[in-house]
């Protein structure tokens, strides 16, 4: 649905992306990660046809958002990092004006942007001035903004920038249920927390250039020397610390607390083969997991906390 194909962009002499190339499947939810400064604005004002490239090309559904601009602003949805508002206007005549300027036939607006401020938890509040409005539901507000001519593809920047904790997580929860109809999502953001749980796949950028992209499950195994997992034991750890520092399969020992964090590598290294090897000499293990997988982790592991 939109691919990215060696872009850069320059501002005099500074690169503010430098070379990237990734692909985002139809139906994904894709996170765009990096600190502040990485080139996440930078591609997404390019994608969404507001700034012309330096180098390279970005199609989304098949449409080169350089050559063919008006027809990509048709399918995308898009949310600005930092969103402007009108303060003497109603929330509904604020969609109504926007759903005119998508040309969305005037028999019919009322009734879309209805039905789209009832997507957004905003029908309760269609005769409230916009200037009223919380954040949170300002951001709402500019979320059914771009949904309002029915897009194929919303492209989120920093979306929940600035929003109170219970804003997050419901903000998160519509990001869900958009997916859940169907919509291709490219959200970028700085914070991890907003994404982990919600990302099909991600790209990670760090001072204009791509470190890595595709599934979070399959770049952790790409990046990681093995499976690490989390043994607790009742009692002294002597003997377990002894029995998972000679076996084949650990590469990795450390004790913390009543617990013992192991590395297991190699293509036979099963975590069972530990434990039956723990209990086979009478330690008692009382609980036992596989360390989760997870954005910040690999977000760590692979940047440098550079900027451009």
């Amino acid at each position: 649905m939109i691919r990215v194909d060696n872009l850069s962009k320059t501002f005099g002499k500074t690169r503010a992306v430098d070379d990237i190339s990734f692909h985002v499947e139809k139906g994904e939810v894709f996170g765009f990660i990096g600190p502040n400064g990485a080139g996440k604005t930078t591609t997404i004002k390019v994608m969404t046809t507001l700034l012309g490239p330096t180098a390279g090309s970005i199609y989304v559904d098949g449409i080169s958002v350089t050559e063919y601009p008006e027809e990509v602003r048709k399918i995308i949805g898009y949310m600005a990092d930092e969103f402007g508002v009108y303060d003497g206007i109603q929330v509904d005549e604020y969609l109504e004006f926007f759903a005119s300027a998508y040309r969305i036939p005037a028999k019919k607006r009322k009734a879309i942007c209805r039905d789209v401020m009832e997507l957004t938890d905003l029908g309760g509040l269609r005769k409230k001035m916009v200037s009223a409005l919380s954040k949170g539901m300002k951001q709402r507000l500019c979320l059914a903004r771009a949904l309002v001519h029915d897009p194929k593809v919303l492209v989120l920047d920093e979306p929940a920038a600035g929003l109170d904790p219970r804003a997050r997580i419901e903000f998160r929860e519509l990001v869900k249920e958009l997916h859940a109809m169907g919509k291709t999502i490219f959200i970028s953001s700085h914070i991890l927390s907003e994404l982990s749980d919600i990302c099909t796949t991600v790209g990670v950028i760090e001072s204009g250039k791509l470190l890595v992209s595709g599934k979070v499950d399959d770049i952790m195994k790409n990046l990681s020397r093995g499976t690490e997992v989390v043994i607790s034991i009742d009692g002294p750890p002597d003997t377990a610390m002894m029995i998972l520092t000679q076996h084949e399969f650990v590469e990795d020992v450390r004790q913390e607390g009543n617990s013992l964090r192991a590395m297991l590598v190699g293509d036979d290294a099963e975590p069972w083969i530990l434990i039956k090897a723990l209990i086979d000499r009478n330690v008692h293990v009382v609980a036992f997991h596989e360390e989760k997988r997870d954005l910040e982790k690999l977000f760590m592991q692979i940047t440098r906390g550079e900027v451009a």
